[in-house]
């Protein structure tokens, strides 16, 4: 049974499995040193050109699996000694250059880095090249070609470069945890700090829940997720872990829809705050914006602090798609209400680390949001929302004119337009994550499929209104 799109989901996987289980155990200790040869017991190595060296690898897995370095703020690390197969990147004259007399990437670039052999075929020079890409544009037969690392291509806001050892490094002032970088490196070699085991602590001491309950909050988007099981199943094994009830994030979704509709219509214009690398891109790249970020809480933390002013003592657990949510719950204003936020990734380890096989177990029922709040998991679902919203309200004096983005680049191109006056819109939902939080780099499996059964999920509570799924509260 398929469980992952890639072998370095699997792989990370393992490593918090392995934690996991010996931190139930209380030996993690003792034994962590022991995981990479749990995981790689023989002398043939699976993966890297000695068993050494992936033991190594390995080892630095299980410390990010166990936190990670906590002297780096950011929740996405790189690990060092595995990232040393990509190319050097930068660009290259490939074999197409056919050794023309026009020479027009020798006329364009600025720098001297392009030099010609006996053949007149062009070579580039290294410690020259800036990199403008003004050869590559001119050459007639496209023979000049821009080899960057995938972490590189899937980082859309620049914070990845090379160190001196050719290593990814990370700028902290520009990342914005999106993950983008951690899924898309073949080797695995960028990941998210893990937090299971602050969970696993949450979850023992509270004693089958005697000392304090423990709730699950769970995104909307994990209706896409294990998909070889039913989402009653995966319910009722996150009961089975420990949890003392599960409750969707979908219905802070709506309390956010209800509130942040009535705050755009008194407003006039505001950008979404659900999605927490959306909002620190804009805090960090468009400034001018930052006052028009709505001032409510992203639906985690706004059912989370219901939870908690509600039900104390308690603990709240956040599982969803999104690397992100590990850097909004240490915001000052959400760390009150969120104890830890963990990824679908995660969750599967922890199933497994317990030997809970969901698929033989009763169904459970979800049953707290309406459609509307369980489509924020996809792009365009907020924006649906805040109409339906905006309707509840009987507001009728106000046109709503939403600009749904998903993806960084198309969140830029958006906020440059509506900065530049080019965007007839007074509502921007941002979601850094193609597709929305199905997208996200903690999910299990990523694709096109991942937004019907979203919808699917929706319609089961498609008779519900936003303001009924809130009352329910009451």
């Amino acid at each position: 049974m398929r469980k992952f799109d890639t072998k370095v989901q699997y792989l990370k996987y393992k490593v918090l499995r392995e934690v996991a289980r010996e931190a139930w155990a209380d030996r993690l200790h003792e034994t962590a040193i022991d995981i990479p040869k749990m995981i790689v017991p023989g002398k043939i190595p699976t993966m890297r050109c000695c068993v050494y060296k992936e033991r190594a690898i390995l080892a630095e897995r299980v410390k990010i699996a166990m936190g990670g370095d906590k002297q780096n703020p950011n929740v996405i690390e790189v690990i060092d000694i595995a990232c040393d197969e990509c190319p050097m990147g930068g660009y290259s004259v490939t074999e197409a250059c056919r050794g023309c007399l026009a020479h027009r990437c020798e006329d364009v670039c600025r720098f001297g880095a392009i030099t010609f052999d006996s053949n007149h075929v062009a070579h580039i020079d290294k410690t020259k090249c800036k990199e403008c890409g003004s050869c590559a544009k001119v050459c007639p037969y496209s023979a000049i070609h821009n080899y960057k690392r995938p972490c590189e291509t899937a980082c859309k806001v620049k914070a990845i470069s090379m160190g001196e050892e050719k290593e990814a490094k990370i700028d902290n002032s520009k990342c914005i945890a999106c993950g983008a970088c951690v899924y898309q490196c073949p080797f695995g070699a960028i990941t998210d700090k893990s937090f299971i085991l602050d969970a696993i602590k949450l979850l023992k001491n509270s004693d089958n829940n005697k000392n304090y309950k423990v709730f699950a909050v769970v995104a909307p988007s994990i209706s896409s997720q294990f998909s070889y099981a039913k989402l009653g199943q995966v319910i009722k094994g996150l009961k089975e872990l420990g949890f003392f009830t599960v409750v969707e994030a979908a219905l802070g979704a709506d309390m956010v829809a209800y509130a942040e509709s009535k705050e755009l219509a008194e407003k006039g214009f505001l950008t979404s705050s659900c999605c927490p690398a959306f909002v620190d891109f804009v805090e960090k790249n468009f400034p001018q914006f930052k006052e028009h970020i709505s001032h409510n809480l992203s639906p985690m933390a706004t059912i989370a602090k219901y939870i908690k002013e509600h039900e104390e003592p308690c603990k709240v657990v956040f599982i969803g798609p999104c690397t992100a949510k590990k850097a909004e719950v240490q915001k000052e204003s959400v760390k009150p209400w969120v104890d830890v936020a963990m990824t679908f990734e995660e969750l599967q380890a922890l199933f497994d680390s317990r030997d809970i096989d969901i698929t033989t177990l009763d169904e459970d029922v979800l049953d707290n949001a309406s459609y509307f709040g369980r489509i924020f998991a996809r792009s365009g679902g907020l924006s649906d929302a805040v109409a339906q919203g905006l309707k509840e309200h009987d507001i009728t004096d106000f046109e709503l004119k939403a600009y749904p983005c998903d993806g960084i680049e198309a969140c830029k191109l958006a906020l440059l337009q509506k900065k530049g006056g080019k965007l007839d819109a007074n509502f921007i939902e941002g979601m850094a994550c193609v597709g929305g939080c199905i997208g996200g780099a903690g999910c299990l499996t990523h694709g096109e499929k991942n937004k019907a059964e979203v919808d699917k999920y929706g319609m089961q509570a498609y008779e519900k209104t936003i303001s009924s799924a809130i009352s329910m509260l009451k």
